[in-house]
C-alpha cells in the first residue's frame, strides 16, 4: 500500500499542467479559452488556473461524477462515466460552442485526460444518445480494447477524432493530455478530439463485427457505419489535414510516472523491485496467474511491478472491474500460501462500476471471504469480485483520485 501511494502521489496532475504551461510556448495572446473533458480535469483545471490566471478569459471542464475541485474561472460540469448520459451530450455542445468563439488570435488551452471520450457525447444524427449508450455498454461487455471502444465512438460523434480541433479553427490549440492509454496514441486518449484520426468507418465497423455485436448495435448505428464506410459522410480529420497546423498535442504524464515512483518506493522500503512491464494488456484473470506465476520465480523480498490496463470479457451477472477481477483471480492462485502479497489498482480511484480503486490480497483471501459466505471461484465465473473481495475485507478504496494513468499491479515476494 505504501508503494501504491507513492505511486498515486507522483500522479497528481496539478504539478504536472503547471510545469508545462511554465515551459510551453503559449504566447503573449489577447484570450486563452480554456476546455477540458475527463476524470483529471477538475485538477488540471486548477493547475491551468494557477498560472494563467486572469489571462483566462472564459473556460469550462466536463468531469466524472465527484471529481471536481474548487476553481477560480474555469467552469467544471459533472456527468456520467463509463457510459454516457444526457448531462454530458450537454457539456459537449457547450464545449463545441466556446471552442467555436474562439478567434484567430486566440489561444485554446484543452485539458484532456482518461474518461473524457464518455463524458462528452456528441451524437451524430441519426444516431441517439440512448443507442451511443447501448453500443458502448456492449462493447465494454465484450471485452473490446479502448483503441477499439474509440474507433467506434469516433465515428458517431461530432466532437472525437479531430473534430473539435475542426470547430475551434482557425485559433491556435495547445492540448495537454494525461495518458490512460498504453503507447500513449493521442488520437486514443478520450478519442483524440484535437489529433488526427488514423481510424476510419471501415475499421468501426470491424470492431464491431469482431467483438461478435454487430446484431445486437441499433440499427442506425449500422446504417451510419455502413453509410460512411460506403463514402457517403464526411471522414474525421486525419493526418495532413491543415486544421492540424496550428495544433499542439503534448503528453504531460502518464503510466511511466506511476510505475517508476512505485519502483523507488519499492526501493526505499527495502524490496528489490522489478518493472516488467508499462504495457501490461490481456483477459485480466489470466494476466493475475501469469503474473503469480512470475513473482513465485524471484527471490525473497522482490517486488514485481507492473502497469497498463487489463481488460474483463463479462459473461456473469456480477459486479467488478479489471483490477479487482485481476485480485480475485490472484488470490485464487495463491490460496493457502503465504509467499505473496498482490495489489492491483486503478490511479482514477475507480475500478469498474464500483466504489472501489482495487484490491490486495495475499494467500488468507480465500478464506477470509470463505468466512463470511463468499465463495471465490463462483464469484470469479459470475464476474462478481467486488462482492467477494468486500467479503474477505480487501478492496482498495480511495474515492476519486482526480486522476488517470492507467493501472499499477505490484506483487512482493515475501
Amino acid at each position: 500500500m505504501a508503494v501504491w501511494q507513492a505511486a498515486l502521489d507522483a500522479g497528481d496532475p496539478v504539478p504536472l499542467v503547471r510545469r508545462a504551461l511554465r515551459t510551453a510556448d503559449i504566447g503573449d495572446r489577447r484570450r486563452v479559452l480554456v476546455l477540458g473533458c475527463g476524470k483529471a480535469g477538475g485538477a488540471m483545471a486548477r493547475g491551468a488556473e494557477d498560472v494563467l490566471g486572469d489571462r483566462i478569459a472564459d473556460g469550462f471542464v466536463v468531469v466524472k461524477d465527484g471529481y471536481t475541485k474548487p476553481t477560480r474561472t474555469i467552469r467544471l460540469a459533472e456527468a456520467r462515466h463509463p457510459v454516457p448520459d444526457a448531462r454530458g451530450e450537454a457539456a459537449s455542445a457547450a464545449l463545441l460552442a466556446l471552442a467555436a468563439r474562439a478567434g484567430k488570435d486566440d489561444l485554446v488551452l484543452f485539458l484532456v485526460s482518461g474518461g473524457g471520450s464518455a463524458l462528452t457525447p456528441a451524437p451524430a444524427a441519426p444516431v441517439t444518445l440512448a443507442e451511443k449508450q447501448t453500443v458502448t455498454r456492449l462493447l465494454l461487455e465484450a471485452g473490446a480494447t479502448i483503441g477499439e471502444l474509440n474507433a467506434v465512438r469516433k465515428h458517431l460523434s461530432r466532437f472525437k477524432g479531430g473534430q473539435l480541433a475542426r470547430a475551434a479553427a482557425p485559433a491556435r490549440v495547445v492540448t495537454l493530455a494525461l495518458s490512460d492509454v498504453i503507447g500513449d496514441p493521442l488520437d486514443v486518449i478520450a478519442s483524440g478530439p484535437t489529433a488526427p484520426d488514423p481510424t476510419t468507418f471501415t475499421d468501426a465497423l470491424a470492431v464491431i463485427d469482431r467483438r461478435g455485436v454487430a446484431d445486437r448495435v441499433p440499427a442506425s448505428v449500422r446504417d451510419r457505419l455502413a453509410s460512411g464506410a460506403r463514402g457517403e459522410i464526411d471522414e474525421t480529420p486525419k493526418p495532413g489535414d491543415a486544421i492540424f497546423e496550428r495544433i499542439t498535442n503534448v503528453i504531460i504524464g502518464n503510466n511511466s510516472i506511476v510505475t517508476d515512483a512505485a519502483v523507488a518506493a519499492a526501493t526505499h522500503l527495502g524490496l528489490a523491485p522489478q518493472l516488467l512491464t508499462r504495457s501490461l494488456e490481456g483477459e485480466a484473470r489470466v494476466v493475475a496467474r501469469e503474473l503469480v506465476d512470475r513473482a513465485r520465480a524471484l527471490p525473497p523480498r522482490a517486488c514485481l511491478i507492473a502497469g497498463g490496463e487489463t481488460t474483463v470479457t463479462v459473461k456473469g451477472s456480477g459486479r467488478g472491474g479489471r483490477c479487482q477481477e485481476f485480485a480475485l483471480a490472484a488470490a485464487i492462485a495463491i490460496d493457502g500460501h503465504d509467499d505473496l502479497v498482490v495489489l492491483a489498482a486503478g490511479t482514477d480511484g475507480t475500478d469498474g462500476p464500483t466504489d472501489a480503486a482495487g484490491a490486495v490480497v495475499d494467500g488468507s483471501t480465500v478464506a477470509r471471504g470463505r468466512a463470511h459466505g463468499a465463495d471465490a471461484a463462483r464469484s470469479l465465473d459470475d464476474n462478481d469480485s467486488h462482492a467477494f473481495l468486500r467479503a474477505a475485507g480487501d478492496l482498495i478504496v480511495t474515492g476519486p483520485t482526480n486522476t488517470n494513468l492507467l493501472d499499477l499491479y505490484v506483487l512482493v515476494r515475501r
